[in-house]
């Protein structure tokens, strides 16, 4: 049995759907170098980044480095097309800044422009210096058109340069998860789980795919982690309905992330 894609790059907003946060489904593209952008971690704060950064670019927008502030705080609003535009003027300029053509390619992919983002990507780093950041970025992209097997190969290669790396796991169970091989989606990302550096978007994918195999009460318990109890169980229930029903796959194929009445989607910076 296949499972649909349920995911979107960087929002948690999968299946759930009840509480102010979801029951997993997250696939992470990775954060560009620590500390090249500001470390924020709420709307207000990327709203402040905008307005600081926005002059800058306005003035030069071939400026890479207000570029790169601009456009990333445009992503973590959820502003994808604004984010692109300004990513691109800067990355046609600065063909070298590995950073800059990294945090491009994800702004393409947050928009949906999955085969562009694929090229850009090849751009961002080199085969005798692979960064695994883009390494997993590739293969969150490759999940989103439906080719896990080529993304499990980025996610393995990856893990190679930064062995159990909680969020390359995380993505690299989900790719099972997507293919419909929840053994081993539940196995790998049992082993993320275990990483004391795993988050919640760890957690709730690890209870994701508990609930999808069945285990509807560990999954319970693991989503409790992060969430109220209550929050938990409907979550949890709202899964077990949906997998209960005939033509469960496809039906959770419509919802795409977005059920009914949906709240507003936990943000994860990426």
């Amino acid at each position: 049995m296949r499972l649909p894609v349920l995911v979107t790059i960087s929002i948690v907003a999968a299946l759930g759907l009840s509480g102010c946060k979801s029951a997993g489904g997250d696939l992470i593209t990775g954060s560009i170098t620590p500390n090249t952008v500001p470390q924020v971690r709420d709307d207000a704060g990327w709203r402040a980044v905008v307005a600081q950064w926005q002059p800058v670019y306005d003035k030069n927008p071939q400026n890479a480095k207000a570029a790169l502030n601009l456009g990333h705080a445009l992503r973590m609003l959820r502003q994808n097309s604004q984010a692109v535009a300004v990513l691109q003027t800067a990355a046609s300029r600065n063909a070298n800044d590995k950073a800059l053509i990294g945090e491009y390619g994800r702004s393409l992919a947050d928009n949906g422009n999955f085969a562009q983002a694929l090229d850009v990507f090849g751009q961002a780093h080199t085969p005798d210096k692979p960064n695994w950041r883009i390494l997993m970025a590739q293969g969150a992209v490759l999940d989103q058109m439906d080719r896990g097997v080529e993304a499990r190969k980025y996610y393995e290669t990856a893990l190679k340069i930064v062995p159990d790396d909680p969020s390359i796991l995380s993505n690299y169970g989900l790719s099972y998860a997507l293919s419909g091989d929840l053994a081993n989606a539940e196995a790998v990302l049992r082993r993320a789980y275990a990483n004391p550096r795993a988050d919640v978007r760890v957690r709730q994918n690890l209870a994701l795919v508990l609930a999808l195999g069945g285990k509807f009460d560990e999954a319970q318990r693991v989503a409790s982690q992060d969430m109220s109890p209550d929050q938990a169980a409907q979550n949890v229930a709202y899964i077990r309905s949906m997998v209960a029903q005939t033509n469960n796959w496809s039906k959770l194929k419509q919802l795409d992330g977005k059920p009914p009445k949906p709240r507003r989607a936990v943000i994860q910076p990426g």
